[in-house]
């Protein structure tokens, strides 16, 4: 089983501990009504959904996730530090890891930007491949484009609503 590490960094005016809630600490509740054309319900299917070890199942609408036949993923929660902006989570089962992927990893760190005010969020992710499989560069970057488009989607709920997890 051969690992591919990749890094990619989202830019954004809200700040950090906003972010963090946005798409970590609620996002089982803020995504479903984000993105109702893509994602049916979010259920916490062991622990609280807010701790280490909890399990989440994103359930995806029929045939609509960015041109998918997707119909679920689940991912365990592996460590959350709502202190220092960090989450370690891993996706465990769904059609997204196909037949080709044992699990993803994903280290994500949100910080304070050097303007001030602002946030930079870094992720890490780690493929997992079964047998001599190799990602290519280019399914990474499709699907990094598609989590850009995700956080401008947060960005701009947040930007529209100041009240929200401030």
């Amino acid at each position: 089983m051969g690992v591919s590490t990749f890094t990619q960094e989202y830019k954004c005016p809200i700040a950090p501990p906003r972010m963090f809630k946005a798409l970590v600490v609620d996002s089982n509740n803020l995504f479903p009504k984000l993105f109702p054309q893509f994602i049916k319900s979010v259920n916490v299917i062991q622990g609280d959904g807010g701790a280490a070890g909890s399990i989440e199942q994103v359930n995806f609408t029929e045939g609509n996730f960015a041109g998918t036949q997707f119909k679920y993923v689940k991912h365990r929660i592996d460590e959350i530090d709502e202190k220092n902006l960090v989450c370690k989570y891993t996706m465990i089962e769904g059609d997204a890891l196909g037949d080709k992927l044992e699990s993803i990893v994903y280290e994500v760190k949100y910080e304070a930007d050097s303007d001030g005010g602002g946030c930079i969020c870094k992720m890490t992710s780690h493929y997992h491949m079964v047998g001599e499989f190799e990602i290519r560069k280019e399914e990474i970057e499709a699907g990094n484009d598609k989590v850009a488009g995700i956080y401008k989607i947060v960005e701009n709920y947040l930007l529209d609503n100041p009240q929200v997890y401030a």
